[in-house]
């Protein structure tokens, strides 16, 4: 099922429910999180670091893919307080990676906790995540349903998910 994110976080999450988030990853996207992030580690840049690292070619940031994460929290306004990653095997530039977010916990204070699992198109994981955030709640959601009643005109994603 698709549904819009921001208007399921109004009308309430709950614990096991999934988000499925697809994404590929060029060379140009790397190179400006490069820039964004100072990391100018050769693995991302250097054919010969990554042969001499016996991988199969120049890899994404690891912290780009799991940035995956933030597309779910920004649709559903949640405020992250912690995040744990494991890196299990390289993203190359132009695979696509599935991020599945399970919610695990959630409180009646908005307290919540979530894991995430990023698959690679042959069905490796490549990565997972243990998250931590508070979750909108009563005059959160209010403001966050008034402005998806505006048209939602910060979001530039609008689209639907799937869960």
């Amino acid at each position: 099922m698709h549904v819009n994110l921001r208007k399921k976080a109004v009308n309430g999450l709950e614990t096991g429910d999934t988000f499925v988030i697809t994404r590929t990853f060029s060379q140009e996207e790397t190179h400006l999180f490069g820039d964004l992030t100072r990391d100018y580690n050769p693995v991302h840049y250097d054919e010969r670091w990554t042969r001499a690292k016996r991988m199969d070619g120049l890899i994404c940031h690891g912290l780009l893919v799991g940035g995956m994460i933030c597309e779910f929290g920004g649709q559903v306004g949640w405020l992250a307080s912690g995040m744990d990653f494991k890196f299990i095997r390289p993203v190359y530039f132009n695979d696509t990676i599935t991020c599945k977010i399970i919610l695990t916990r959630l409180e009646t204070n908005g307290r919540a906790e979530a894991k995430g699992k990023f698959f690679n198109t042959a069905g490796e994981q490549v990565a997972y995540v243990i998250l931590r955030g508070i979750l909108p709640t009563g005059n959160d959601k209010q403001i966050l349903n008034e402005m998806i009643t505006e048209g939602d005109p910060t979001n530039k994603i609008g689209r639907e998910f799937k869960v």
